[in-house]
């Protein structure tokens, strides 16, 4: 069955388009802009942030990537993030991240917390960066953040060339200090290239922020253990009955 960390297979026929498709139709066009104009999305306008970052797959923290998370704050103690490969018009959603306070973060049993990680180093080193917003606005929200633990689902590995979403999600983890953790520099380079921003010159601007007092053991489990999660599809007997009340 599928798992998180083998290949998917042959990819699906066609000429090449990420994903496999006809271009949309003129009349298509024209229903989805209707649409708009008629309902509300209220979810989607919610989504209040653009962050742009990095995360390495928890079965291979070889392969790292650039994110960008879209944010929805829903209480000072979670947010929720949908997950895209760039902030392209056509970009595609690869995954969802869910970011909870350190005091949620303790109520959790350790079985649960192995598969979270921290924000601290992402945020201290300047990795984790709003593009555009200004630092002197940010500076309280990233004083949050840095103490905040986040549990992120890739649903689509493009970096792989999948050309449709395939196979089981993958856990992410996000960059730490060490080893593995250390963010690829090209990516970072061509990251602040795009958004004429300097990670170096944020993290010095952001030695004051600080992270958790004590951090969570279970957070971030590959440091301690050398091992990460992959997530594997199993087949088991359905119910057939639903319950009675």
């Amino acid at each position: 069955m599928a798992s998180s960390d083998r290949s998917p297979g042959p990819m699906p026929p066609g000429n090449g388009a990420v994903p496999p498709g006809k271009p949309m139709t003129i009349g298509q066009h024209v229903l989805d802009k209707g649409a708009q104009m008629l309902q509300t999305l209220k979810p989607i306008k919610q989504m209040s942030q653009h962050v742009c970052t990095f995360a390495a797959y928890s079965h291979d923290m070889t392969r790292q990537i650039q994110t960008h998370h879209f944010v929805h704050r829903l209480n000072q103690d979670f947010l929720q993030c949908a997950v895209y490969d760039s902030d392209a018009p056509d970009a595609r959603l690869i995954g969802v991240e869910y970011i909870v306070s350190e005091r949620t973060f303790e109520t959790l049993p350790p079985e649960e917390q192995k598969l979270w990680h921290s924000h601290a180093h992402e945020i201290q080193s300047g990795l984790w960066v709003n593009p555009r917003v200004p630092e002197m606005v940010l500076k309280s929200e990233l004083n949050d953040l840095a103490k905040t633990y986040g549990k992120f689902w890739c649903t689509w590995q493009v970096d792989r060339g999948d050309r449709l979403p395939l196979g089981a999600p993958a856990l992410m983890m996000s960059p730490q200090e060490v080893n593995l953790g250390i963010v690829r520099a090209e990516l970072v380079k061509e990251r602040d290239r795009k958004y004429n921003i300097c990670t170096d010159d944020l993290k010095k601007s952001r030695v004051d922020i600080l992270g958790p007092e004590m951090m969570n053991p279970f957070a971030d489990y590959w440091k301690k253990t050398g091992k990460g999660f992959a997530n594997g599809i199993e087949q088991i007997q359905m119910k057939l009955r639903a319950p009675f009340p």
